[in-house]
């Protein structure tokens, strides 16, 4: 029987602390409300004591939303967590989300505390929030950085505390996929009630690994994925919802499953490109505009003959209406027959290779052959018979 994987979403929380990208409260609820018809299981839905604004935006979205839960992050302070929990108070589904770093880099550089002190405060964060909420998620920030057996204690410790959730951030990017799988596997293995606990990956991307460690922390047992939409996030990035999804789907669908309404994926990825003005690199893995374009004559050769023979995911799984095939100098004959019929040139062998001489003259001088070009170039061709 298949494992289901929850999917925590962060884009209103850390995907908004990108420079810029900044959303008001109205547009945060748009965003939440994609969210929710995405199927995601949680919504983090921003920092409450940061700002007036995202109290408001908070408490509007628990107002609206009734499916996933939702979830306010604070630090491990007293006040942090009685905002929390206020911003949350018409949530059907309300979850606190605290913690503190665990890493000695932390320890001794950003609190100038002690490994016990640390503890201390983590015991009395979880307690704290633990009045306001039965659903409390820790954090344990560096996590990636941070001595194993220590990690087991401070883990063991708000377990025992009542946290519901021990999520386990890479917030550097830090590790590689076999040290982080261990890491969760080693917590698996030494901390005491881990098994009543959900286990959750929140990986950043300063490596290039966030989705590569996220999914080998739920091959050794980790069962939330925090991510964004797109993979925005700090510095380079969170780990990417849709690159999650779609593994989990394409490659472990016997073993592994989440709720996500995958055909919404674009749609919804170009909602929060547009409300956050930052535009999704052309290559991104699922989501870019050329995840499912071809303009090598062998590839779409190869993909007018069959799809798979390039494309390991149908593009209408997540919301293209088809994978298209783009004229360039590197274009051959069968891409230019197959968008020549698009337009309603249906060309004989003898009027293809005399159309693609006029095409290579034409593709040499230009990035991209559109279908005014193309429309154009073969209406003088043929209507003006000037061949």
């Amino acid at each position: 029987m298949s494992k289901k994987i929850e999917i925590f979403d962060t884009t209103l929380r850390d995907g908004e602390q990108v420079p810029g990208c900044k959303l008001n409260h109205k547009e945060k609820l748009k965003v939440a409300l994609g969210l929710q018809s995405l199927g995601v299981d949680v919504i983090e839905a921003g920092f409450p004591i940061s700002s007036p604004g995202d109290f408001k935006a908070i408490e509007m979205i628990c107002k609206e939303l009734r499916e996933p839960v939702i979830c306010a992050l604070s630090r491990s302070v007293e006040k942090d967590i009685k905002v929390a929990a206020e911003s949350l108070t018409y949530a059907k589904r309300p979850r606190i989300h605290t913690g503190i770093g665990t890493s000695e880099q932390h320890i001794k550089y950003k609190f100038q505390s002690t490994p016990e002190k640390i503890i201390e405060r983590a015991i009395a964060a979880t307690s704290c929030a633990k009045r306001f909420v039965e659903d409390v998620e820790f954090y344990a920030e560096d996590a990636g950085r941070t001595d194993n057996a220590y990690l087991a204690r401070v883990i063991e410790a708000v377990v025992a505390a009542g946290a519901t959730v021990v999520n386990i951030p890479d917030t550097t990017g830090y590790c590689l996929p076999d040290e982080y799988g261990q890491k969760i596997a080693y917590l698996k293995e030494n901390v005491k009630g881990i098994h009543k606990v959900t286990i959750s990956a929140h990986c950043h991307n300063d490596l290039g690994l966030a989705t590569a460690n996220s999914i080998a922390g739920v091959m050794h047992g980790v069962t939330q994925i925090e991510c964004t939409l797109n993979g925005i996030g700090e510095r380079a990035g969170n780990t990417s919802l849709e690159e999650v999804v779609m593994i989990l789907k394409q490659k472990y669908r016997d073993h592994f499953y989440t709720d996500i309404n995958t055909k919404l994926l674009n749609p919804l990825s170009r909602l929060v490109s547009e409300s956050m003005s930052m535009p999704v690199q052309a290559n991104k893995a699922i989501v870019g505009v050329n995840a499912f374009a071809h303009s090598s004559g062998i590839h779409q050769d190869g993909v007018i003959k069959s799809r798979e023979n390039y494309e390991i995911i149908d593009p209408l799984e997540v919301g293209v209406d088809k994978s298209y095939i783009v004229l360039t100098a590197r274009s051959g004959r069968a891409a230019l027959a197959f968008r020549s019929k698009e337009i309603g040139y249906d060309l004989a062998k003898d009027e293809l290779d005399i159309a693609y001489e006029h095409f290579i003259s034409l593709a040499d001088t230009k990035k991209e052959v559109d279908e005014h070009d193309l429309q154009k170039m073969l209406d003088a061709i043929f209507v003006s018979n000037i061949c």
